[in-house]
């Protein structure tokens, strides 16, 4: 199947963000979408470190070693950017203040159960951060993956064999070759990647999966 690069992914995420937004870029893949937010939306990004207003990252040479991202990755601040205590940070996470959160997946459920933080394999790192107090308080989560592992095997599922990071909590799936609807009525593809064909994707997905009338090319 036709994929796309990862910035590429970063570059179709970016254009689903509304003017307005108040957003939380998880770490890792997620990061690079602060890179191609349209400039002529105001978007608020937010960091579980404490910090809001982030841009883009910065030139070659132009880092600064005491501004970066929860990742540790070097980051720009937007004029009116803030700094703030990590417990103030949560609370905005917490409380419900932040209206979309991108994150990355091992695996995400028919259902939108989404596990992101540990494989369960031995001698793997579990890492949770800040993914469950995103994925319960922000007001829409979607998830930004490859749709198959390094092994060729789905990461949509019918059901989560890793530890889950929240409950039926993703509302869109962005992968490198379709973007998928959560809906109470099963999983909606809403784009294919040009090239892609709906029933190659059925074929590689072990779970149902519906077309939208409307669906378009990425």
């Amino acid at each position: 199947m036709n994929k796309l690069t990862r910035d590429q992914m970063a570059e179709r995420v970016a254009r689903d963000i509304p003017e307005g937004s108040y957003v939380n870029l998880g770490i890792g893949l997620p990061t690079k979408v602060a890179n191609y937010l349209p400039k002529e939306r105001e978007i608020f990004l937010h960091s579980e470190n404490g910090l809001l207003g982030m841009g883009e990252a910065p030139e070659p040479g132009e880092e600064d070693p005491e501004l970066i991202n929860a990742g540790k990755e070097p980051v720009t601040l937007l004029e009116g950017g803030s700094f703030f205590h990590h417990g103030d940070s949560f609370a905005m996470m917490r409380g419900g203040h932040l209206d979309i959160c991108v994150l990355g997946a091992f695996q995400v459920s028919a259902t939108g159960d989404l596990a992101n933080w540990h494989t369960g394999a031995p001698g793997a790192i579990p890492a949770v951060g800040g993914a469950m107090d995103l994925a319960v308080g922000a007001k829409q989560v979607f998830v930004m993956m490859d749709l198959l592992t390094k092994t060729g095997e789905s990461k949509l599922v019918d059901a989560c064999s890793y530890p889950l990071t929240g409950v039926g909590c993703v509302d869109r799936i962005y992968t490198d070759v379709a973007v998928i609807d959560v809906t109470p009525d099963g999983l909606v593809v809403r784009e294919l990647v040009e090239g892609n064909s709906f029933d190659e994707l059925q074929r590689i997905v072990p779970v149902p999966l519906k077309l939208a009338p409307l669906a378009a090319a990425a």
